[in-house]
């Protein structure tokens, strides 16, 4: 059973995910609304990455201090729960230098600035 790291980032116009296993494979990269629809999404979302891949997830929201101000419940749900047998959740301060290049041609976008949290967090 392999390390399996999942940032989560909420934006005013989308919320992007990153999953990584080990410091180059990544296995999933999406762009959603930026507040979920259900007060479990978050939490159904990891759980569901770690049942399909057998392992425990190590999950980051990642949020920058003033990102707090816009209308996202994600953040606020989050902070209800922080984990469960198949996944644990932190809240990580986003590196405010992280400066995030336009959308690919595939319309998801880069994730430079997660992938490099992610091995922050994995390397610790």
């Amino acid at each position: 059973m392999s390390n399996l790291w999942m940032a989560i980032s909420p934006g005013p116009h989308a919320t992007r995910v990153l999953a990584m296993t080990g410091p180059r494979d990544t296995i999933l990269k999406a762009c959603l609304a930026p507040s979920p629809a259900h007060p479990r999404a978050m939490a159904t979302l990891l759980e569901a990455v770690a049942l399909w891949q057998g392992s425990k997830v190590h999950g980051a929201l990642c949020v920058a201090e003033r990102e707090w101000e816009f209308d996202s419940s994600l953040s606020r749900e989050a902070f209800v729960d922080f984990g469960g047998p198949l996944y644990s959740l932190d809240w990580i301060a986003r590196d405010q230098r992280a400066q995030r290049r336009p959308r690919d041609l595939a319309g998801v976008g880069e994730f430079g600035d997660l992938r490099r949290m992610l091995r922050n967090e994995a390397g610790r």
